[in-house]
């Protein structure tokens, strides 16, 4: 099948010699994008944003390490998963789509937030970011303020989360229970059940060994200091009803941020808000983008 013009693959290698699978999506010249996905997704997550916004945008996505077509690290070596690496991989990957000096807006979904966060000290993205978009996501206490386990708050509650979550047992085949139970977890009551069988596909494609080694990095994630070093314009985007990552999360961000431009909790969405409701996360990228352009001007 013929590629569409301006779309282009590349290969990202990370500092450890992680090669990651980049895409650049949209004509030369034109206001760059970066969607960062989040844990057990991969660049298909964002197939809605890459159909509406490569029309006018340069939309650059890339695989995290484990995902999709990227490497998988070594589960043996525990230096291939964990909040550096998530930033090393960011670093190639601007390094090698961005001009010297061009800037761009970054969206990061979950993990793909959490991506943002570590690397808010990085040259490269102190470099190259505009602004960005924080969508479902968070800091800390991921485990302990998740709602997947339906229990009381509390220790009993946090461990049995974070063993389901960490848990490297096969998720299997699509089927009408994995796609009730994903929707259980991850999406609102409402979410379409197209929609819920798109995530499902994404979902069950990742490595079980690079779910699980994920999930016990997420579930002892620490980035609230380097919230405070995110000193770039920075939108915040939430489902009301994410039992993943709560709202409570994203307050928790939009209170710390030094930039913070404003918090969106849309009624009836979860986790997945880039595919339960793509027009509003779209929209935020374009209000980020009109906001705040990405010139070379503008990084001097």
């Amino acid at each position: 099948m013929t590629r569409p013009p301006g779309e282009r693959e590349l290969t990202a290698v990370s500092a450890d010699g992680t090669r990651l699978h980049v895409e650049v999506h949209g004509e030369p010249g034109r206001p760059a994008v970066v969607l960062i996905h989040g844990w057990a997704c991969s660049v298909r997550f964002w197939s809605a944003q890459l159909a509406e916004l490569a029309t006018d945008h340069r939309v650059i996505v890339y695989d995290q390490r484990g995902h999709g077509r990227s490497a998988v690290p070594d589960p043996a070596r525990s230096a291939g998963y964990g909040t550096d690496a998530l930033a090393d991989d960011l670093e190639a990957v601007l390094r090698l789509t961005l001009a010297p000096g061009e800037r761009a807006v970054l969206a990061g979904h979950s993990m793909g937030g959490m991506t943002l966060m570590a690397a808010a000290r990085r040259p490269a993205f102190q470099e190259h970011a505009a602004a960005v978009l924080l969508c479902s996501t968070g800091s800390s206490r991921l485990v302990a303020d998740s709602r997947v386990v339906p229990l009381r708050a509390g220790p009993v509650r946090t461990r049995i989360t974070a063993a389901l979550l960490a848990s490297s047992l096969p998720l299997g085949p699509v089927t009408l229970l994995s796609k009730r139970l994903l929707r259980y977890g991850t999406m609102g009551a409402g979410a379409a059940p197209a929609r819920v069988a798109e995530c499902a596909r994404v979902v069950h494609a990742c490595p079980r060994v690079v779910r699980a080694a994920w999930a016990k990095v997420l579930g002892t994630l620490d980035l609230d200091a380097e919230v405070r070093e995110l000193r770039v314009p920075a939108a915040v985007l939430t489902g009301a009803d994410d039992r993943l990552t709560p709202p409570v999360r994203s307050r928790a961000l939009a209170a710390t941020l030094p930039r913070c431009t404003g918090l969106t909790v849309l009624t009836g969405v979860g986790h997945m808000t880039p595919v339960e409701a793509p027009e509003a996360v779209t929209a935020s990228i374009r209000a980020l983008v009109t906001t705040y352009p990405g010139t070379k001007e503008d990084a001097a």
